[in-house]
């Protein structure tokens, strides 16, 4: 698992470094078909067995679906990683970037903010007594304060039926305005959680607001 590459802009008044290896869709409705297609094609070349066309074609069409579905929840950005190991495991891990604006009655406190999500995972029995089932205020180097929760669920997985998957939640107030933005890290990979929590703290930790 690399390092952070260079920012990455999305018109939404932040930046966030993403390892090079990793994927960014693009969610424009209008371009994002072909622009899939390329990029995976791009990653795997042109000259690839006949035998693999179907597994190739099956992941494109899975990334363009990932795309809507993002598309459709209002992601700001959807991106990961995809790597099939020589023991024939998959490894796989996504960031998508929600913004979202406070109902006016709604806790503006981090603190209050962060209690609600503890009380829910609270009733969450998956994860008990792990790294993946914590609420907490943390501190970005970039950002300033910011909740963290993790937890383990069961959630529609790239529509392919419901999968157990670890999520990192990232919670970063918006400088001057009532909202929030949630940097959310997800892998069904659960026996290598830390890794994984470890890289979506390092990427939430280089979000960057333009103000």
């Amino acid at each position: 698992m690399s390092g952070p590459a260079p920012a990455l802009r999305i018109p939404a008044n932040y930046g966030l470094r993403l390892p090079e290896s990793w994927w960014n869709l693009d969610l424009d409705p209008s371009t994002r078909d072909g622009s899939i297609r390329r990029r995976i094609m791009e990653d795997v070349g042109e000259d690839i067995p006949a035998d693999a066309r179907e597994g190739l074609d099956s992941l494109i069409r899975a990334a363009r679906r990932s795309a809507r579905e993002a598309h459709a929840r209002g992601a700001l950005q959807f991106a990961g990683m995809f790597d099939l190991m020589e023991d024939g495991s998959v490894l796989i891990g996504n960031v998508m970037v929600l913004r979202f604006d406070l109902p006016e009655d709604a806790p503006a406190d981090l603190t209050e903010l962060m209690l609600a999500y503890a009380v829910r995972g609270a009733r969450n029995p998956i994860g008990k007594g792990t790294r993946a089932r914590q609420s907490e205020i943390i501190e970005l180097p970039h950002a300033g304060p910011a909740g963290r929760a993790t937890s383990v669920e069961d959630i529609d997985f790239y529509g392919r039926g419901r999968a157990r998957v670890a999520i990192m939640q990232t919670i970063v107030p918006v400088p001057g305005t009532g909202s929030i933005l949630v940097v959310a890290g997800t892998t069904p990979n659960l026996t290598l959680v830390d890794p994984f929590f470890d890289m979506f703290d390092a990427i939430a930790s280089t979000l960057k607001f333009d103000v």
